[in-house]
């Protein structure tokens, strides 16, 4: 299952904040053995988000989608998702009735403009002030605070695709002093072997010696058969692992 994640905000992009959403949502999938497999950061523009959502849409991919959801003018989500699927905006009644019930003769028409999503789309539960966010096929637009942002994810994933974990993944490392492009066949021979894991490579420019990281990543017995794979073609290939790793 492809998994994607767009997060939202001018205040990304100048770097006026930082992101956070990006480490937690691959921590909460790799808690549950999901991968991420790409991330997009978009800023507060109606016509390129709507692009956007209109490419991700297309694709069976399920999409997280945080900020921009609330009421504002900079707040252009919920119009972009709209256009990108040809369906009017309406306000959701049942969260209408949410926000009626939390916020009482509060409930002012530019507040309820928060429940103005897609025509047909669904619910996300907001466990902090109950305004809820909104589904549309397997896009799931939350808010960009944080603290409602994750728990709703976390939502998302035990409600709809609790089906899909597995054990989460583990993770190896070896250090070796090596060019990295003296084991580009060695790595392609075992990826071929091992299709079930992951390898990679980091290099290491910080010394004097060429240092690479040799990274295996995938269910926990297959990791360890590669691992084996690995060490044997190590040692076999004359390669010498970096002291004290």
């Amino acid at each position: 299952m492809e998994i994607g994640l767009i997060v939202i905000g001018d205040e990304i992009l100048s770097g006026r904040r930082r992101d956070g959403h990006l480490g937690a949502v691959v921590e909460r999938l790799h808690a549950r053995g999901l991968t991420l497999d790409w991330c997009r950061i978009v800023g507060d523009d109606v016509e390129r988000l709507t692009r956007t959502l209109r490419e991700t849409l297309a694709t069976e991919a399920l999409v997280f989608s945080c900020g921009g959801i609330g009421a504002t003018p900079d707040d252009v989500t919920r119009a972009a998702a709209a256009a990108a699927t040809g369906r009017p905006l309406v306000r959701h009644p049942e969260g209408e009735a949410l926000l009626r019930a939390r916020f009482g003769d509060d409930a002012s028409d530019l507040r309820l403009r928060m429940v103005e999503f897609p025509e047909g789309a669904g619910l996300i539960p907001n466990p902090v002030n109950q305004v809820p966010g909104f589904q549309l096929n397997a896009h799931y637009f939350v808010p960009g605070f944080p603290s409602m942002a994750w728990p709703m994810i976390e939502w998302v994933l035990d409600t709809h695709y609790a089906e899909h974990a597995s054990t989460p993944p583990v993770t190896r490392s070896i250090r070796v002093i090596a060019r990295e492009s003296d084991l580009i066949p060695l790595l392609e021979r075992l990826g071929d072997e091992h299709p079930d894991v992951r390898f990679s490579s980091l290099p290491d420019m910080s010394g004097d010696d060429y240092v690479v990281e040799l990274g295996i990543v995938g269910p926990p017995a297959a990791v360890d058969a590669a691992q084996g794979g690995l060490d044997e073609a190590l040692t076999h290939a004359g390669v010498v692992r970096e002291r004290n790793h």
